[in-house]
């Protein structure tokens, strides 16, 4: 069974899957070990990562070896973000092939022009693409595909670029039309209230994503009280967790002049093991080892 089947035999089961960001194999495990339903092989924390800004820097050579990692180490279904799809539908084309082959459960395609800008920034230059041209990014990926339950989820950024509810409704029901398996509605408003409007007038079959980065307020009681949508990606939230906690960090040893106050305070080199798997290493040494 692929991974796309576990991600919609945990909607059927579930009624909503929530999503962790994750830009390495060990955030993936830890994402699974936390009880997510799925991870997110966020672009935007690996141009982190590599400290850049998310503007399409980093090629797909470096997400597609990001992914690959985190598959061969979670059995998490990976919802692998790429962004524009690296060019046009012949470049999707060659990204979905390779994505799928890598082990990714789905992929997401947002409607911007190439090179894009990351969509919370202020003041970003969000242009989008004609909606028939975007359409066919869609008709390209779902015909490459060979698994059927590889999911195409088309993201629209019409919130985000400022062209409002008629424009996003109009472009997510033609790229249904196109056949993608989800929607993805995006929004860097504060407060809910503008994917909530777009949720209470969506009418399409398809389901829908949210990624609440922008407005947190939006918690599981509230999504499943409105209805509708389908996944909820929490899109950049590992990476900041893990900013705030080593900037604590080092700044506590400076200011103590060494680790001897904050050493109790972060998990032991022990629990680095347990999650490197050295249990089954010195396993396998007595096993192996002559």
């Amino acid at each position: 069974m692929g991974q796309g089947r576990t991600l919609k035999d945990g909607l059927a089961e579930r009624g909503l899957l929530h999503v962790m960001a994750a830009h390495s194999p060990l955030s993936a495990r830890l994402a699974e070990e936390a009880g997510f339903d799925g991870v997110w092989a966020s672009g935007f924390e690996l141009s982190a990562l590599y400290g850049l800004p998310d503007v399409s820097l980093i090629s797909m050579t470096q997400h597609l070896d990001m992914v690959r990692a985190i598959a061969s180490q979670s059995a998490l279904p990976i919802v692998a973000d790429i962004d524009t799809g690296f060019g046009n539908a012949l470049n999707v084309i060659h990204a979905v092939e390779h994505y799928e082959r890598a082990g990714a459960a789905a992929v997401v395609i947002e409607d911007k022009t190439f090179p894009k800008v990351t969509s919370l920034v202020a003041g970003g230059r969000q242009e989008l693409l004609r909606i028939e041209e975007f359409q066919g990014k869609i008709e390209a990926a779902v015909a490459t595909r060979r698994d059927r339950d590889f999911l195409v989820i088309a993201r629209t950024e019409a919130l985000i670029a400022g062209r409002g509810q008629e424009e996003a409704l109009t472009r997510a029901a033609a790229y249904a039309a196109a056949g993608a398996d989800m929607i993805l509605v995006h929004s860097k408003q504060r407060t809910p209230d503008e994917i909530e409007r777009f949720v209470r007038a969506w009418t399409g079959a398809a389901p829908l994503v949210i990624v609440p980065t922008a407005y947190p307020d939006m918690n599981e009681a509230r999504i499943r009280a409105l209805g509708g949508i389908a996944m909820v990606i929490y899109g950049n939230h590992a990476l900041r967790a893990s900013v705030t906690a080593m900037q604590d960090v080092f700044a506590r040893i400076r200011r103590d002049g060494g680790i001897h106050h904050v050493d109790r305070d972060i998990v032991p080199v022990e629990e680095i093991f347990r999650l490197q798997g050295m249990d089954r290493v010195k396993d396998d040494e007595a096993r192996f080892l002559r």
